[in-house]
């Protein structure tokens, strides 16, 4: 058995939750759309072919905006072609899957998703095989109130009130050679920087995110956010990140530290963002919206696409089953995230059903949660007020990529209004258990509400449409409390919430 120790104090704060941190993406790739959103064959399913029991997994996962209509899909993506009477829309090849896209859910269709699911949008506009022209149409059809040729057409179509869509991406990944319409630096630079100021000419008041390095690895990384900054930092608010992250040679115990990875990520690339700032000499800070992350397995089978002639719609793609390992690095990367929350203040789990998903569906069939539905849903839920800094003694192990890494990771969230301190914790370790202990006599008479655990002595379970309820968070009986210091003993390989309140 190890220690780690926790120091709390109510005014250490890193900054306010931001409940943008709590997004997703749902793109027209494989069977996140159709069969996963939308199926209208199904028993659930409501009057717009909406799957009533996606929607309810939606809530239960408590997701603040969904990013849409992609991802690597938006980047040849006319969207006019998912607008108006659904016989009369054009199917079109989708290059970037290799697949056929039947128009049948749009912009309209989404909307109304959206607003049933309780979430907001954050649209994606084509920067790579379109520009300008085609993005401010696009914000006027979504946002304009009326006595225009787009905004008349939306209520032509059935939507007479504005959709008020406030977050918009300037593309998306075009730093990378796979996306179409690939651009450099300076290239993609300067068209969002027309783009920004052209769509503020129609609303002054949105929040646009540049497209930043789509990871480490690329080439270009530690220069492409300067150099699209150069050009576009007067015009931006955000700018994006991705990263996916995946086991590799059965390296289990770096794959449990891709928080620490994540973290080095999110420095350097604020680091590179207030360098053009200092630079600039500019008032104006621009923050990180990390709109794509989650476990990948990129190399495996369910990420091929189809090829040849073979241009099927919503073809089974990228879905790929996760275990109690992922479930925990989930947990980790949250926690990553929230410990950033004074920069980052956007984040979108890619994606949202079935594709990389923490919901599974079977086409007009039954639906389940898999183990990245609950580190994600307990963080949204229980992470409220202020993200502390949090300052923590913990035993170390090494790691193959990452070096000496700590074998607790933690972050806590303190609501100064209702009282409730949260401690979202995982345990990296293969093999030993933690005992933690939570010092929180900074905040006066507490209680303990719960403790919780997710853990399984095999670290690759994972769960199947009939076995969903085998792996899900239980109470920690390991847990002892005298009024002051918390003690919980956390097993190895587990990811850990633990709640108190004002007593």
């Amino acid at each position: 058995m190890t220690h780690a120790r926790l120091s709390l104090d109510p005014s250490f704060v890193v900054a306010p939750v931001s409940r943008k941190t709590f997004g997703t993406f749902v793109e027209h790739l494989g069977r996140c759309v159709y069969g996963g959103i939308h199926d209208p064959g199904h028993p659930t399913a409501d009057e717009d072919g909406f799957r009533g029991d996606v929607i309810d997994f939606v809530r239960e996962l408590g997701i603040s905006t969904v990013r849409y209509p992609g991802g690597n899909f938006v980047s040849g993506y006319r969207w006019e072609d998912g607008i108006g009477p659904v016989a009369d829309r054009p199917a079109r090849k989708d290059l970037a899957w290799h697949s056929t896209e039947p128009n049948t859910v749009g912009v309209d269709e989404f909307m109304r998703w959206a607003a049933k699911a309780g979430v907001e949008p954050m649209m994606a506009v084509n920067l790579g095989t379109r520009g300008v022209q085609d993005a401010v149409d696009l914000l006027d059809y979504t946002n304009g109130r009326g006595g225009s040729f787009h905004s008349d057409l939306r209520k032509k179509n059935g939507s007479a009130d504005p959709y008020g869509v406030k977050m918009w991406c300037l593309g998306n990944e075009m730093d990378g050679p796979w996306q179409i319409g690939h651009k450099t630096a300076y290239e993609y630079g300067r068209l969002a920087a027309e783009t920004a100021r052209a769509m503020r000419l129609v609303d002054p008041d949105l929040t646009l995110v540049a497209c930043g390095s789509s990871g480490s690895s690329m080439p270009t990384f530690g220069t492409w956010e300067r150099q699209v900054l150069e050009e576009a930092y007067d015009d931006v608010d955000l700018v994006s990140m991705h990263a996916y992250y995946w086991e590799e040679d059965g390296d289990l115990a770096s794959f449990l530290a891709s928080g620490v990875t994540m973290d080095n990520f999110i420095e350097d690339v604020v680091a590179s963002v207030d360098h053009v700032r200092a630079a600039k000499k500019a008032k104006k800070r621009i923050n990180v919206s990390f709109d794509e992350w989650n476990v990948w397995y990129l190399t495996g089978e369910a990420s091929q696409n189809p090829t040849g002639d073979d241009w099927p719609i919503a073809p089974v793609l990228l879905e790929d089953h996760y275990s109690v390992a992922d479930a925990v690095v989930v947990g980790g990367l949250l926690i990553s995230l929230l410990r950033h929350s004074d920069r980052v203040v956007s984040a979108s789990l890619a994606q949202l059903v079935n594709v990389i998903a923490p919901i599974m569906t079977e086409t007009g069939g039954r639906s389940w949660k898999q183990t990245t539905f609950h580190p994600f849903a307990q963080a949204s839920r229980f992470a409220t007020g202020d993200v502390l800094r949090v300052e923590a003694q913990s035993p170390t192990h090494e790691t193959k990529k990452q070096g000496d890494v700590a074998t607790v990771d933690s972050v806590a969230t303190h609501d100064p209004e209702t009282g409730e301190l949260t401690v979202f914790a995982i345990n990296r370790s293969l093999t030993d258990s933690v005992t933690l202990d939570v010092d929180t006599r900074a905040f006066g008479a507490m209680r303990l509400v719960e403790a919780t655990q997710l853990s399984n002595p095999d670290p690759y379970l994972k769960v199947t449409v009939d076995t969903a309820d085998s792996v899900a968070p239980v109470a920690n009986p390991d847990t002892a409390w005298n009024g002051a210091v918390l003690e919980v003993t956390m097993p190895p390989l587990s990811w850990n919430v633990v709640r108190l309140a004002r007593a």
